[in-house]
């Protein structure tokens, strides 16, 4: 038993990563109705954004301040990058297909890629040591400080991001966008605002998993956001896409599944059996467990 319960606390520690992630895929979704495939990268660029302020504030002993300051710049870091973006690869596709802004987001995603690659180097970089790691442990669950942190954050950022869209003049234009863009448009919403905020949020929650993930998981490489990235969007799949609980409840739990097989089966299969749950979801609830169906006229 205290061996599923450490699983457990390590699932929902990687599974609130997941979670912030995802919460800009559904944002995304929400409103435009297509995929932001480049996500995943702007969760990498958070961790290098990380890495190389902790170089330039000269880090080198754990901080916990200079760990908030660092978080707090590399979210506004990742919420220009995200608000570029938009500008200069989506906007312009606003009236294309939808397969032509998947294939373009694609095309951002293997920019930042191999741009990584050149501009960083491929080999892996040691993450420096942010916070000081101590264990707690509870009968025989060991609780490292790092993963009360990350969990901690990450509700915390989500708890913020829940007050900005549901008590604020900007998130009633997001949520009435989301609902009916043309309509949102003849009450005097300006779309473009609002999409480019629907960004910068979304990114900024990605620069701050990009963070966490590196306090965990202290190695970072140009192509770390491919996986966590494509495992954040079957989270969103799974609670729902388009919903905001349902993308945190989908993170959580694709998390748990993933170190629970780690743990009892193996880890040969922690990455089957996530794209597993995207087929299943997708054959037997493509509105995904929270999600609800929606009609769509033609």
């Amino acid at each position: 038993m205290a061996e599923f319960f450490q699983q457990l606390i390590n699932g929902i520690s990687l599974g609130s990563i997941y979670a912030l992630i995802a919460l800009g895929y559904t944002m995304v979704y929400g409103i435009l109705k297509f995929i932001n495939f480049a996500h995943g990268e702007i969760f990498m660029l958070g961790a290098f954004s990380g890495f190389y302020l902790a170089g330039q504030f000269g880090i080198t002993s754990p901080d916990i301040t200079m760990a908030i300051i660092i978080l707090l710049i590399t979210m506004m870091i990742t919420a220009i990058i995200g608000a570029l973006i938009e500008k200069f690869a989506y906007k312009p596709l606003r009236r294309s297909s939808k397969l032509t802004v998947l294939i373009t987001a694609i095309g951002v995603s293997l920019f930042f890629q191999y741009t990584g690659q050149l501009i960083f180097g491929a080999d892996p970089k040691s993450f420096p040591t942010l916070i000081e790691s101590t264990t707690l442990q509870i009968a025989n669950v060991k609780i490292s400080s790092n993963q009360i942190v990350v969990i901690l954050s990450s509700v915390l950022l989500m708890l913020i991001l829940r007050i900005i869209v549901m008590k604020t003049k900007t998130g009633t234009a997001i949520r009435a966008v989301s609902n009916n863009i043309t309509a949102a448009s003849l009450m005097g919403i300006n779309i473009n605002n609002v999409i480019s905020f629907t960004f910068i949020l979304g990114s900024s929650m990605a620069g701050a998993a990009g963070i966490l993930y590196a306090i965990n998981y202290p190695s970072i490489d140009p192509l770390m956001g491919l996986l966590p990235g494509l495992k954040a969007f079957i989270a969103a799949v799974l609670g729902g896409i388009g919903n905001f609980p349902g993308a945190a409840l989908g993170g959580v739990l694709i998390g748990t599944i993933e170190t629970l097989t780690v743990g009892y089966i193996s880890s040969t299969f922690r990455d089957a059996i996530a794209f597993s749950i995207l087929i299943i979801i997708l054959i037997f609830k493509p509105t995904g467990l929270l999600g609800t169906k929606e009609i769509e006229k033609v």
